[in-house]
Protein backbone atom coordinates (compact mmCIF):
# COMPACT_ATOMS: atom_id res chain seq x y z
CA UNK A 1 0.00 0.00 0.00
CA UNK A 2 1.02 3.62 -0.73
CA UNK A 3 2.74 5.46 2.20
CA UNK A 4 1.86 8.96 0.38
CA UNK A 5 -1.95 10.42 0.33
CA UNK A 6 -4.10 11.65 -2.55
CA UNK A 7 -5.91 14.98 -2.29
CA UNK A 8 -9.39 15.00 -4.19
CA UNK A 9 -10.39 18.65 -4.02
CA UNK A 10 -13.96 18.98 -5.00
CA UNK A 11 -14.84 22.54 -6.64
CA UNK A 12 -18.83 22.37 -7.47
CA UNK A 13 -18.94 25.57 -9.29
CA UNK A 14 -19.98 25.55 -13.39
CA UNK A 15 -20.77 28.50 -15.62
CA UNK A 16 -23.45 26.13 -17.29
CA UNK A 17 -25.19 22.77 -15.99
CA UNK A 18 -24.46 20.03 -18.96
CA UNK A 19 -27.82 18.25 -19.29
CA UNK A 20 -26.42 14.89 -18.61
CA UNK A 21 -25.01 15.63 -15.32
CA UNK A 22 -25.80 14.22 -11.89
CA UNK A 23 -22.62 15.19 -10.00
CA UNK A 24 -23.20 17.81 -7.12
CA UNK A 25 -22.94 20.82 -8.70
CA UNK A 26 -24.10 23.58 -10.64
CA UNK A 27 -24.24 26.99 -11.55
CA UNK A 28 -23.74 29.40 -8.40
CA UNK A 29 -23.10 32.85 -7.25
CA UNK A 30 -19.74 33.64 -7.77
CA UNK A 31 -19.56 35.51 -4.72
CA UNK A 32 -20.45 31.95 -3.30
CA UNK A 33 -16.61 31.36 -4.27
CA UNK A 34 -14.64 33.06 -1.64
CA UNK A 35 -17.05 31.58 1.20
CA UNK A 36 -16.48 28.01 -0.21
CA UNK A 37 -12.83 28.04 -0.65
CA UNK A 38 -12.46 29.44 2.89
CA UNK A 39 -14.58 26.02 4.27
CA UNK A 40 -12.54 23.93 1.84
CA UNK A 41 -9.31 25.74 3.37
CA UNK A 42 -10.63 25.12 6.98
CA UNK A 43 -10.88 21.19 6.25
CA UNK A 44 -7.45 20.69 4.91
CA UNK A 45 -5.87 22.38 7.95
CA UNK A 46 -8.01 20.03 10.18
CA UNK A 47 -7.80 17.35 8.52
CA UNK A 48 -4.65 16.06 10.71
CA UNK A 49 -6.82 17.20 13.88
CA UNK A 50 -10.20 15.10 12.57
CA UNK A 51 -8.04 11.95 11.91
CA UNK A 52 -6.58 11.63 15.53
CA UNK A 53 -9.47 12.58 16.98
CA UNK A 54 -11.14 9.52 14.86
CA UNK A 55 -8.42 6.80 15.24
CA UNK A 56 -7.38 7.24 11.41
CA UNK A 57 -4.04 7.14 9.53
CA UNK A 58 -3.47 10.05 7.84
CA UNK A 59 -0.17 10.10 5.78
CA UNK A 60 2.07 13.41 6.07
CA UNK A 61 2.94 12.89 2.45
CA UNK A 62 1.22 14.37 -0.78
CA UNK A 63 1.83 12.33 -3.83
CA UNK A 64 -1.50 13.28 -6.20
CA UNK A 65 -3.85 16.29 -5.88
CA UNK A 66 -6.57 16.35 -8.15
CA UNK A 67 -8.95 19.68 -8.05
CA UNK A 68 -12.51 18.28 -9.75
CA UNK A 69 -15.99 19.45 -9.97
CA UNK A 70 -17.59 21.05 -11.15
CA UNK A 71 -15.21 23.11 -12.96
CA UNK A 72 -12.70 24.33 -10.90
CA UNK A 73 -11.28 26.64 -13.63
CA UNK A 74 -14.40 28.88 -12.99
CA UNK A 75 -12.63 29.73 -9.61
CA UNK A 76 -10.48 33.38 -9.52
CA UNK A 77 -6.68 32.86 -9.50
CA UNK A 78 -6.11 33.91 -5.96
CA UNK A 79 -8.39 31.11 -4.70
CA UNK A 80 -6.57 28.57 -6.63
CA UNK A 81 -3.35 29.86 -4.73
CA UNK A 82 -5.54 30.20 -1.14
CA UNK A 83 -6.06 26.04 -1.72
CA UNK A 84 -2.83 25.26 -2.51
CA UNK A 85 -1.67 27.40 0.53
CA UNK A 86 -3.49 24.96 3.29
CA UNK A 87 -2.16 22.40 1.62
CA UNK A 88 1.32 23.56 1.92
CA UNK A 89 1.25 24.49 5.14
CA UNK A 90 -0.58 21.09 6.57
CA UNK A 91 1.02 18.52 3.95
CA UNK A 92 4.53 17.54 2.69
CA UNK A 93 3.97 17.87 -1.39
CA UNK A 94 6.75 15.47 -2.83
CA UNK A 95 8.42 17.12 -5.30
CA UNK A 96 7.38 14.84 -8.23
CA UNK A 97 3.53 14.99 -7.36
CA UNK A 98 1.31 14.49 -9.80
CA UNK A 99 -1.43 17.78 -9.76
CA UNK A 100 -4.33 17.81 -11.84
CA UNK A 101 -6.83 20.69 -12.62
CA UNK A 102 -10.20 20.20 -14.65
CA UNK A 103 -11.18 22.48 -16.54
CA UNK A 104 -13.91 23.62 -18.89
CA UNK A 105 -12.53 24.40 -22.83
CA UNK A 106 -12.69 28.11 -23.53
CA UNK A 107 -13.10 29.17 -19.90
CA UNK A 108 -9.09 29.36 -18.18
CA UNK A 109 -8.10 32.37 -17.64
CA UNK A 110 -4.69 33.57 -18.32
CA UNK A 111 -4.05 34.59 -14.93
CA UNK A 112 -5.99 31.25 -14.06
CA UNK A 113 -3.42 29.40 -16.15
CA UNK A 114 -0.61 31.59 -14.52
CA UNK A 115 -1.58 30.41 -10.77
CA UNK A 116 -1.55 26.68 -12.39
CA UNK A 117 2.13 26.85 -12.99
CA UNK A 118 2.88 28.52 -9.81
CA UNK A 119 1.06 26.06 -7.89
CA UNK A 120 2.83 23.14 -9.86
CA UNK A 121 0.30 21.68 -11.24
CA UNK A 122 0.76 19.11 -13.54
CA UNK A 123 -1.64 18.05 -16.04
CA UNK A 124 -5.07 19.59 -16.84
CA UNK A 125 -8.21 17.98 -17.21
CA UNK A 126 -10.50 19.35 -20.05
CA UNK A 127 -14.53 18.03 -20.15
CA UNK A 128 -14.42 18.21 -24.16
CA UNK A 129 -17.14 15.29 -24.24
CA UNK A 130 -17.00 16.00 -28.00
CA UNK A 131 -15.44 17.39 -30.50
CA UNK A 132 -17.96 18.09 -32.85
CA UNK A 133 -19.70 21.33 -32.45
CA UNK A 134 -23.72 20.63 -32.76
CA UNK A 135 -23.13 17.80 -30.03
CA UNK A 136 -21.49 19.83 -28.12
CA UNK A 137 -24.02 22.65 -27.94
CA UNK A 138 -27.06 20.30 -27.84
CA UNK A 139 -25.57 19.01 -23.91
CA UNK A 140 -25.00 22.80 -22.50
CA UNK A 141 -20.81 22.46 -23.41
CA UNK A 142 -20.04 26.58 -24.54
CA UNK A 143 -16.90 25.16 -26.47
CA UNK A 144 -16.03 24.37 -30.18
CA UNK A 145 -13.57 22.22 -31.69
CA UNK A 146 -11.78 25.37 -32.30
CA UNK A 147 -11.05 26.91 -29.24
CA UNK A 148 -10.02 22.78 -27.63
CA UNK A 149 -7.65 22.75 -29.98
CA UNK A 150 -6.25 26.29 -28.88
CA UNK A 151 -6.46 25.57 -24.98
CA UNK A 152 -4.51 22.19 -25.74
CA UNK A 153 -1.64 24.16 -27.56
CA UNK A 154 -1.08 26.85 -24.63
CA UNK A 155 -1.38 24.56 -22.13
CA UNK A 156 0.87 22.58 -23.50
CA UNK A 157 3.13 25.45 -24.23
CA UNK A 158 3.22 26.01 -20.17
CA UNK A 159 4.35 22.72 -19.30
CA UNK A 160 1.34 21.11 -18.64
CA UNK A 161 0.12 17.17 -20.07
CA UNK A 162 -3.75 16.85 -21.12
CA UNK A 163 -6.23 14.52 -20.76
CA UNK A 164 -9.35 14.69 -23.03
CA UNK A 165 -12.82 13.75 -21.91
CA UNK A 166 -15.15 12.09 -24.56
CA UNK A 167 -18.53 10.91 -23.97
CA UNK A 168 -20.46 8.28 -26.74
CA UNK A 169 -23.98 7.89 -27.08
CA UNK A 170 -24.84 12.11 -26.76
CA UNK A 171 -28.20 12.67 -28.12
CA UNK A 172 -27.94 12.81 -32.13
CA UNK A 173 -24.36 11.40 -31.70
CA UNK A 174 -23.90 8.69 -34.84
CA UNK A 175 -21.06 6.32 -35.61
CA UNK A 176 -19.34 8.97 -38.17
CA UNK A 177 -19.93 11.58 -35.45
CA UNK A 178 -18.23 9.64 -32.74
CA UNK A 179 -15.03 8.71 -34.85
CA UNK A 180 -15.12 12.58 -35.82
CA UNK A 181 -14.51 13.36 -32.25
CA UNK A 182 -11.99 10.31 -31.86
CA UNK A 183 -9.86 11.67 -35.14
CA UNK A 184 -9.76 14.96 -33.89
CA UNK A 185 -8.44 13.97 -30.54
CA UNK A 186 -5.99 11.53 -31.75
CA UNK A 187 -4.55 14.76 -33.94
CA UNK A 188 -4.35 16.40 -30.85
CA UNK A 189 -1.67 14.61 -29.99
CA UNK A 190 -2.24 15.12 -26.24
CA UNK A 191 -0.83 12.51 -23.53
CA UNK A 192 -3.94 11.05 -22.09
CA UNK A 193 -7.88 10.25 -23.32
CA UNK A 194 -11.38 9.52 -21.24
CA UNK A 195 -13.63 7.67 -22.68
CA UNK A 196 -16.77 7.30 -21.51
CA UNK A 197 -20.36 5.43 -22.42
CA UNK A 198 -23.29 7.58 -21.34
CA UNK A 199 -25.06 6.79 -18.66
CA UNK A 200 -28.60 8.53 -18.07
CA UNK A 201 -29.10 9.13 -14.31
CA UNK A 202 -32.80 10.22 -13.39
CA UNK A 203 -31.27 12.88 -11.40
CA UNK A 204 -29.71 14.94 -14.65
CA UNK A 205 -31.81 16.81 -16.82
CA UNK A 206 -31.37 14.41 -19.71
CA UNK A 207 -32.60 11.01 -17.41
CA UNK A 208 -35.89 13.09 -16.09
CA UNK A 209 -36.88 13.64 -19.65
CA UNK A 210 -36.13 10.27 -20.56
CA UNK A 211 -38.56 8.89 -18.09
CA UNK A 212 -41.12 11.86 -18.67
CA UNK A 213 -40.84 11.69 -22.66
CA UNK A 214 -40.06 15.46 -23.24
CA UNK A 215 -37.52 16.21 -25.80
CA UNK A 216 -36.36 19.48 -25.24
CA UNK A 217 -32.71 17.67 -24.20
CA UNK A 218 -33.12 15.16 -26.90
CA UNK A 219 -33.38 12.42 -24.98
CA UNK A 220 -35.37 10.79 -27.81
CA UNK A 221 -32.00 10.84 -29.46
CA UNK A 222 -29.80 9.21 -27.41
CA UNK A 223 -28.06 5.70 -29.11
CA UNK A 224 -29.23 2.58 -28.35
CA UNK A 225 -26.78 -0.16 -25.48
CA UNK A 226 -25.69 -1.63 -28.20
CA UNK A 227 -24.93 1.32 -30.33
CA UNK A 228 -23.03 3.14 -27.58
CA UNK A 229 -20.92 -0.38 -27.06
CA UNK A 230 -20.14 -0.07 -30.86
CA UNK A 231 -18.52 3.24 -30.59
CA UNK A 232 -16.91 2.54 -27.16
CA UNK A 233 -15.25 -0.66 -29.07
CA UNK A 234 -14.27 1.87 -32.14
CA UNK A 235 -13.18 4.30 -29.79
CA UNK A 236 -10.81 2.20 -27.81
CA UNK A 237 -9.06 0.48 -31.08
CA UNK A 238 -8.19 4.07 -32.59
CA UNK A 239 -6.84 5.62 -29.27
CA UNK A 240 -4.78 2.14 -29.15
CA UNK A 241 -3.78 2.81 -32.76
CA UNK A 242 -2.52 6.14 -31.98
CA UNK A 243 -0.69 5.19 -29.11
CA UNK A 244 -2.74 5.84 -25.97
CA UNK A 245 -2.86 2.79 -24.50
CA UNK A 246 -6.22 1.48 -22.49
CA UNK A 247 -4.67 0.95 -18.20
CA UNK A 248 -8.52 1.05 -17.36
CA UNK A 249 -11.93 0.69 -18.70
CA UNK A 250 -12.21 4.37 -19.34
CA UNK A 251 -8.49 5.92 -20.21
CA UNK A 252 -6.07 5.61 -21.76
CA UNK A 253 -2.72 6.97 -21.45
CA UNK A 254 1.04 7.49 -23.64
CA UNK A 255 3.46 5.36 -21.25
CA UNK A 256 4.45 6.86 -18.31
CA UNK A 257 1.19 9.53 -19.02
CA UNK A 258 -0.93 6.88 -16.49
CA UNK A 259 -3.20 9.48 -13.86
CA UNK A 260 -1.63 8.23 -11.00
CA UNK A 261 -3.95 10.08 -8.65
CA UNK A 262 -7.19 7.74 -10.39
CA UNK A 263 -4.59 4.56 -9.90
CA UNK A 264 -4.84 5.29 -6.07
CA UNK A 265 -8.82 4.75 -6.33
CA UNK A 266 -8.42 1.29 -8.26
CA UNK A 267 -5.31 -0.08 -5.91
CA UNK A 268 -7.39 1.60 -3.11
CA UNK A 269 -4.69 3.33 -1.84
CA UNK A 270 -5.92 6.38 0.52
CA UNK A 271 -6.92 9.49 -0.54
CA UNK A 272 -8.74 12.47 1.11
CA UNK A 273 -11.78 14.42 0.09
CA UNK A 274 -12.13 17.62 0.96
CA UNK A 275 -15.02 19.90 -0.20
CA UNK A 276 -18.87 19.20 -1.30
CA UNK A 277 -20.12 15.51 -2.15
CA UNK A 278 -15.94 14.42 -1.51
CA UNK A 279 -15.34 11.37 -0.82
CA UNK A 280 -12.32 9.57 1.45
CA UNK A 281 -10.40 6.09 2.11
CA UNK A 282 -8.24 6.27 4.86
CA UNK A 283 -7.77 3.21 7.22
CA UNK A 284 -7.54 3.16 10.92
CA UNK A 285 -4.91 1.87 13.60
CA UNK A 286 -5.95 -1.28 13.10
CA UNK A 287 -5.35 -1.09 8.80
CA UNK A 288 -8.95 -1.57 8.31
CA UNK A 289 -9.91 0.47 5.44
CA UNK A 290 -12.51 3.43 6.48
CA UNK A 291 -14.80 5.24 4.02
CA UNK A 292 -16.31 8.83 4.67
CA UNK A 293 -17.90 11.19 2.76
CA UNK A 294 -19.07 14.85 2.81
CA UNK A 295 -22.76 16.56 1.99
CA UNK A 296 -23.98 16.98 -0.94
CA UNK A 297 -25.75 20.45 -0.74
CA UNK A 298 -24.01 23.57 -0.97
CA UNK A 299 -25.87 25.31 1.68
CA UNK A 300 -25.00 22.40 4.46
CA UNK A 301 -21.42 22.73 3.37
CA UNK A 302 -21.14 26.07 3.69
CA UNK A 303 -22.70 26.17 7.13
CA UNK A 304 -20.13 23.77 8.23
CA UNK A 305 -22.22 20.79 8.83
CA UNK A 306 -20.28 18.59 5.99
CA UNK A 307 -18.73 15.86 7.71
CA UNK A 308 -20.64 12.64 7.13
CA UNK A 309 -20.00 9.53 9.25
CA UNK A 310 -17.73 6.73 8.56
CA UNK A 311 -18.31 3.26 7.93
CA UNK A 312 -15.41 0.58 8.69
CA UNK A 313 -15.56 -1.86 5.76
CA UNK A 314 -15.34 -4.93 7.10
CA UNK A 315 -12.99 -7.82 5.53
CA UNK A 316 -15.59 -9.32 3.06
CA UNK A 317 -16.53 -6.49 1.73
CA UNK A 318 -12.77 -5.10 1.20
CA UNK A 319 -12.08 -8.40 -0.30
CA UNK A 320 -15.02 -7.63 -2.75
CA UNK A 321 -13.88 -4.06 -3.50
CA UNK A 322 -10.01 -5.34 -4.49
CA UNK A 323 -11.92 -7.89 -7.10
CA UNK A 324 -14.06 -4.91 -8.79
CA UNK A 325 -11.82 -2.37 -8.50
CA UNK A 326 -8.86 -4.05 -9.72
CA UNK A 327 -10.69 -5.67 -13.13
CA UNK A 328 -11.57 -2.10 -13.92
CA UNK A 329 -7.44 -2.07 -14.70
CA UNK A 330 -6.54 -3.49 -17.96
CA UNK A 331 -4.19 -5.86 -16.51
CA UNK A 332 -6.35 -7.12 -14.33
CA UNK A 333 -5.64 -8.45 -11.01
CA UNK A 334 -2.74 -10.51 -9.22
CA UNK A 335 -4.65 -14.17 -7.73
CA UNK A 336 -1.07 -14.70 -5.53
CA UNK A 337 -1.24 -11.07 -4.32
CA UNK A 338 -5.03 -11.27 -3.37
CA UNK A 339 -4.24 -14.67 -1.51
CA UNK A 340 -1.27 -12.89 0.05
CA UNK A 341 -3.59 -10.37 1.61
CA UNK A 342 -6.63 -12.25 2.26
CA UNK A 343 -5.50 -15.91 2.54
CA UNK A 344 -7.93 -18.71 1.52
CA UNK A 345 -11.57 -16.52 1.14
CA UNK A 346 -10.18 -16.02 -2.08
CA UNK A 347 -11.09 -19.11 -3.22
CA UNK A 348 -14.38 -18.83 -2.79
CA UNK A 349 -14.66 -16.66 -5.86
CA UNK A 350 -13.34 -20.00 -7.95
CA UNK A 351 -16.35 -20.65 -9.50
CA UNK A 352 -17.15 -17.15 -10.13
CA UNK A 353 -14.40 -16.58 -12.56
CA UNK A 354 -14.74 -19.80 -14.28
CA UNK A 355 -18.47 -18.86 -14.89
CA UNK A 356 -17.41 -15.16 -16.48
CA UNK A 357 -14.28 -16.69 -18.41
CA UNK A 358 -16.53 -19.50 -19.86
CA UNK A 359 -19.05 -16.45 -20.90
CA UNK A 360 -16.11 -14.74 -22.32
CA UNK A 361 -16.27 -11.81 -20.27
CA UNK A 362 -13.01 -12.70 -18.48
CA UNK A 363 -9.76 -14.19 -19.56
CA UNK A 364 -7.18 -15.80 -17.23
CA UNK A 365 -3.77 -15.56 -18.59
CA UNK A 366 -1.38 -17.33 -15.69
CA UNK A 367 -1.07 -15.64 -12.72
CA UNK A 368 -3.94 -12.64 -13.92
CA UNK A 369 -7.78 -12.50 -14.41
CA UNK A 370 -8.90 -9.55 -16.33
CA UNK A 371 -11.97 -7.98 -18.54
CA UNK A 372 -12.43 -8.97 -22.08
CA UNK A 373 -13.61 -5.86 -24.76
CA UNK A 374 -17.12 -7.40 -23.58
CA UNK A 375 -16.21 -7.61 -20.13
CA UNK A 376 -15.37 -4.02 -20.27
CA UNK A 377 -18.74 -3.05 -21.92
CA UNK A 378 -20.64 -5.57 -19.51
CA UNK A 379 -18.55 -4.19 -15.99
CA UNK A 380 -21.34 -3.54 -13.96
CA UNK A 381 -23.12 -6.67 -14.70
CA UNK A 382 -19.59 -7.99 -14.32
CA UNK A 383 -19.00 -6.86 -10.71
CA UNK A 384 -22.50 -7.46 -9.68
CA UNK A 385 -20.91 -11.87 -9.66
CA UNK A 386 -18.52 -10.51 -6.75
CA UNK A 387 -20.84 -9.20 -4.47
CA UNK A 388 -22.68 -11.68 -2.07
CA UNK A 389 -20.89 -14.19 -2.40
CA UNK A 390 -20.09 -15.77 1.81
CA UNK A 391 -16.59 -15.08 2.84
CA UNK A 392 -14.83 -15.01 6.19
CA UNK A 393 -18.20 -16.41 7.59
CA UNK A 394 -20.42 -13.53 6.86
CA UNK A 395 -22.29 -12.04 3.50
CA UNK A 396 -20.60 -9.63 1.91
CA UNK A 397 -22.44 -6.14 0.83
CA UNK A 398 -21.76 -4.03 -1.64
CA UNK A 399 -19.79 -0.86 -0.54
CA UNK A 400 -19.23 0.57 -4.01
CA UNK A 401 -22.12 3.19 -4.96
CA UNK A 402 -19.90 5.76 -3.46
CA UNK A 403 -16.56 5.33 -5.11
CA UNK A 404 -15.43 7.99 -6.89
CA UNK A 405 -14.45 6.39 -10.21
CA UNK A 406 -15.03 8.84 -13.33
CA UNK A 407 -12.56 11.19 -11.96
CA UNK A 408 -9.79 11.80 -15.01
Amino acid sequence: MSKTLGLYISVPFCRAKCTYCNFASGVFPASEHGRYVTRVCEAIRGARARAEREGWCLPGRVGSIYLGGGTPSTLEAERLREIFGAIEESFAVERDAEITVECAPGQIAADFLKAMVEVHATRVSLGVQSMVDAEAAATGRMHTRAVVEEDVRWLREAGLAVNVDLIAGLPGQTMTSWMESVEAVCGLGVEHASLYMLEVDEDSRLGRELIGGGARYGAGLVATDDAVAAMYEAGCARLEQAGLRQYEISNFARPGAESRHNLRYWRREPYLGVGLDAHSMLRNREGRPVRFGNTDELSEYLAGTAEGSAEVVDRAAELEEAWFLGLRLADGVSLTAMRAEFGDAVARFDGVVTKLVDDGLLRREGDRVALTMRGRMLSNEVFAEFIGIPVFGVIAKDESSDLPLLTR
